[in-house]
C-alpha cells in the first residue's frame, strides 16, 4: 500500500480518495477501522453485529421463526409440478401508487427471487432495488405476528367480533364520526372498495397522505389544460432532452424503468446520439449521465423556465389561442454567464429538432413549470410523437399535507379512525403533531406490516398481508392494470385493505380474488382469461386511452423574492432540500438488511444518513466528511454527519427520510428491542 502516497487518481469514487490523505490511506490499508475481533465483547459494535447477523439468519429461514409443528409428507404430487425446479410467476407491486410488473421465482412453494416482467410497460424486464430486497421482506422475523389491543396481544377473532358490532354501530348512523386514512394506491379495487365504503357510511371522510407526495404535476396538468392528466414520454424516439429537476430514469419517477430503457436506446454510439441536459441541485441518476448539466437551488428552474418560453416563443411563432409568452424574468441567476449560455443553446437545440424532443419536469416543481413544460412539449410538436397523455384520476381536492393537517384538527373530536398501512406518526411532517393526536381518537385502527410507532399509539392493530400473500391489482402509468397474485399462504394471517374494508362492509368471509374479478369482470370474463392475464402479468386492453387535450394559455408568472435571487443564500442560512431515500423509501423500509447495506449510488453511504453539502458551503463552515451538524428549521432541530458531495448546488443542503426509526426491528432500530436507531448521528 506504499504506492498510495504518491498516487493522484484520474477518476475518483470520493473526495477522500481524491485528496489521498494519510487518514484515507489508512482506512484503504484496513478496510474495518477496528477489527471485530479487537473489540470487547460488551462493545455496542459488536452487540449491534451479532443482533444483525441473528436477524439475518432468522429472515434466511433458521429455526424458531414460526411455531414448531409436524411435517407431513406430500405423498402426491401437484400436477405441473416437478420439486426442486425454480418456477416464475407474475405479479406487481405497488410503492406509493407507482406500480412495476414483476416475475417472482419460487422454489417449491417459496419465493425467492424478484425481477422485472418484459410484459409490464412500466418494467420492460427491469425492476428497482427496493422491488428486489421485497423478497427478504416477506420473511423478516420482525414482522407483526398477531392482532393487538392497547399494545397487548389479542386474537384475531377477538378483533372481528368487535368490528362486526362496531361499525354496524356506525353504519346505523351514517358513519358519523368515522375517518379513513389511506396511502396512495393504484388499485382499482382499492378504489371501488372506496366508493362502496363511502356509499355505505355516507358521513364518513376519507383522506389519502403519501409522504413526499408532491402536487404539482396534478396542479400542473389543471394549470394547462383544465383537468387533470398524466403524461406519458417515449425517450426513445427523442434526440434533444431537457431534464428540469427530474430524475426520470430512477425506478421512483413514474415509468422511470421504461424511460431508462427508451433513453439508453438513443445512447449507441453507432449513428446519432440523443443530447441530454440536466437542471438540478444535486446529482440524480440521469444527471450523472447527462451531455450538459446546470447545477442550481430548486427555486431557480421556475426563472429557467420562463426565460426558455420566452426565447422559445420568439422564434416558434405561437399560434394565438395558445396565449401570450411568459416574460423572461428579471432574475439574477439568468445573469449568470454560464446560465444564459445553457439556456440559449438548449432552446436553439429544441428549436432544431421540432417534433424529436422532450421537456421534463421533476415531481418537486410547482405546478407553473409543470404547466410550462405542458407548453413547451405543444410549441415543439412534441405532442403525439415524444410526449402523450391520458386522463388523469381525479383524487382529493387538496395535496395529501394538507388534507392530513385538516385530519389532525378534527382528530380530537372523531370516534373512529382506520389507517390503511403507512405509518404516519413517524411519516407526518414535523408541523403536523399526527402521532399526539392519535391518542385523543376514541377508537383507532392500524392496518400494517409492523406493529410501528403508529400501531404503538392505535387502539387496535391488524397485522397486514405481504404483497407476495396477496391477492389485488395494480395499474401501471399508463393505465395498464396487473393482477397481483399470492406465491405463498399468509405466513401471520395477515389481511389486505381490500379484504378488510370488504369485511367492514358485512363480508364475514372476504375473498381478496373474488374482489379483484368483480372489479374486471368486463376484462376478466372467464376463468381462461384470468389465467392469460396471471401468466401474462398484464390484463389485455386496460390502459388508459391516450389524449391530446387542449393547452389553455396560461397566465403571468409571479415570482418570489427567494425565486428571483442569485445562488447566495441570505443571513447565513441555506436552502434545505429533503426528498425520499432512494433505500429505505420513507421508512418503510429501513428493517431490510440488503437496502440497509447497499451503497449510495454517488455517495457510497450506507446504514446511515448524513446531510450532504458543496465543496463551498463546507468550505465556509470548516466542516469535513463526518463532522456533526445541527440543521434547525422552524425551529425544529436534527444532529447529523455532513457529508461533502462534489457537483451540488451552490447554498443547498440535502438530507432524505426514512432514518432514525424506534419501531423497525432488530435491523432498523426498535427501542422496544433495545436496538438503536439507524439515523445518522453516531
Amino acid at each position: 500500500m506504499s504506492s498510495l502516497k504518491k498516487f493522484k487518481p484520474l477518476y475518483w469514487r470520493s473526495l477522500a480518495e481524491l485528496e489521498n490523505t494519510p487518514e484515507f490511506r489508512e482506512f484503504v490499508e484496513r478496510e474495518f477501522p477496528t477489527p471485530l475481533e479487537h473489540l470487547p465483547p460488551n462493545s455496542p459494535e459488536r452487540r449491534r453485529f451479532l443482533q444483525i447477523m441473528g436477524a439475518s439468519f432468522a429472515l434466511a429461514g433458521a429455526a424458531g421463526c414460526w411455531p414448531e409443528d409436524k411435517l407431513v409428507p406430500l405423498t402426491r404430487r401437484p400436477e405441473g409440478v416437478t420439486p426442486g425446479v425454480p418456477r416464475k410467476f407474475a405479479t406487481a407491486m405497488d410503492v406509493g401508487g407507482l406500480t412495476v410488473g414483476l416475475h417472482v421465482t419460487s422454489y417449491d412453494g417459496r419465493p425467492i427471487k424478484v425481477d422485472g416482467n418484459p410484459n409490464h410497460p412500466d418494467s420492460l424486464g427491469a425492476c428497482g432495488p427496493i422491488h428486489q430486497a421485497s423478497v427478504l421482506s416477506l420473511y423478516d422475523p420482525d414482522r407483526s405476528d398477531t392482532v393487538r389491543k392497547n399494545g397487548k396481544p389479542t386474537s384475531r377473532a377477538e378483533f372481528d367480533k368487535f368490528a362486526r358490532e362496531h361499525f354496524a354501530a356506525l353504519r346505523a348512523r351514517g358513519g358519523a364520526g368515522l375517518h379513513v386514512l389511506a396511502e396512495r394506491s393504484s388499485s382499482p379495487t382499492l378504489a371501488l372498495m372506496a366508493l362502496r365504503f363511502r356509499q355505505a357510511f355516507p358521513q364518513a371522510k376519507w383522506t389519502t397522505y403519501e409522504p413526499g407526495y408532491a402536487p404539482g404535476p396534478h396542479a400542473g396538468s389543471v394549470l394547462a389544460f383544465g383537468a387533470p392528466h398524466r403524461t406519458l414520454y417515449d425517450f426513445a424516439k427523442a434526440k434533444v432532452i431537457l431534464s428540469l429537476d427530474a430524475d426520470f430514469v430512477s425506478p421512483m419517477f413514474p415509468s422511470g424503468l421504461a424511460n431508462a430503457r427508451g433513453w439508453s436506446k438513443g445512447r449507441v454510439a453507432e449513428g446519432e446520439m440523443n443530447r441530454t441536459y440536466v437542471v438540478e441541485p444535486t446529482y440524480s441518476l440521469i444527471g450523472a449521465q447527462a451531455d450538459h448539466r446546470l447545477a442550481v437551488s430548486p427555486r431557480h428552474v421556475k426563472a429557467i423556465a420562463a426565460a426558455l418560453d420566452a426565447e422559445i416563443s420568439a422564434k416558434a411563432r405561437p399560434l394565438p389561442e395558445l396565449g401570450p409568452a411568459q416574460a423572461r424574468p428579471d432574475a439574477a441567476v439568468l445573469k449568470d454567464p454560464a446560465v444564459a449560455k445553457f439556456v440559449s443553446a438548449v432552446a436553439k437545440d429544441l428549436l432544431a429538432n421540432i417534433g424529436r424532443g422532450i421537456v421534463v419536469v421533476g415531481p418537486e416543481q410547482p405546478a407553473e413549470v409543470h404547466a410550462l413544460a405542458h407548453r413547451l412539449n405543444a410549441l415543439l410538436g412534441n405532442v403525439g410523437s415524444t410526449v402523450f397523455y391520458t386522463a388523469g384520476v381525479e383524487d382529493q381536492p387538496v395535496d395529501d399535507v394538507t388534507a392530513l393537517k385538516a385530519l389532525v384538527a378534527e382528530m380530537p373530536s372523531l370516534d373512529t379512525l382506520l389507517i390503511l398501512g403507512g405509518n404516519p406518526a413517524f411519516t407526518a411532517p414535523a408541523d403536523v403533531p399526527f402521532a399526539e393526536a392519535l391518542a385523543k381518537v376514541k377508537t383507532s385502527i392500524h392496518l400494517s406490516l409492523y406493529d410501528d410507532e403508529t400501531s404503538a399509539r392505535a387502539t387496535w392493530h391488524v397485522p397486514a398481508a405481504h404483497y407476495l400473500e396477496s391477492w389485488g391489482d395494480a395499474r401501471a402509468w399508463d393505465g395498464t392494470v396487473s393482477i397481483v397474485q399470492p406465491l405463498i399462504a399468509p405466513l401471520y394471517d395477515g389481511r389486505t385493505a381490500i379484504e378488510l374494508l370488504d369485511f367492514i362492509l358485512g363480508n364475514d368471509r372476504p375473498d381478496g380474488r373474488a374482489l379483484v374479478q368483480h372489479t374486471h369482470a368486463t376484462l376478466l370474463d372467464g376463468e381462461r382469461a384470468l389465467r392469460k392475464a396471471l401468466h401474462d402479468g398484464v390484463v389485455a386492453g386496460s390502459a388508459l386511452p391516450r389524449v391530446t387535450p387542449e393547452l389553455r394559455p396560461l397566465p403571468a408568472l409571479k415570482f418570489s423574492e427567494a425565486e428571483l435571487g442569485g445562488a447566495a443564500t441570505q443571513n447565513g442560512s441555506f436552502e434545505l432540500l429533503i426528498g425520499l431515500d432512494p433505500k429505505v423509501h420513507d421508512g418503510r423500509y429501513a428493517n431490510n438488511g440488503w437496502l440497509q447495506e447497499l451503497p449510495g449510488t454517488f455517495t457510497k453511504l450506507c446504514w446511515d444518513n448524513a446531510v450532504t453539502m458543496p465543496m463551498a458551503v463546507a468550505e465556509q463552515l470548516g466542516l469535513k466528511d463526518g463532522h456533526l451538524v445541527d440543521l434547525e428549521v422552524g425551529g425544529a432541530s436534527i444532529r447529523l454527519r455532513a457529508l461533502v458531495v462534489p457537483g451540488q448546488a451552490p447554498g443547498c443542503l440535502e438530507v432524505t427520510l426514512g432514518y432514525g426509526r424506534t419501531r423497525a426491528g432488530r435491523v432498523g432500530g426498535s427501542d422496544t428491542g433495545g436496538n438503536a436507531p439507524v439515523r445518522g448521528d453516531a
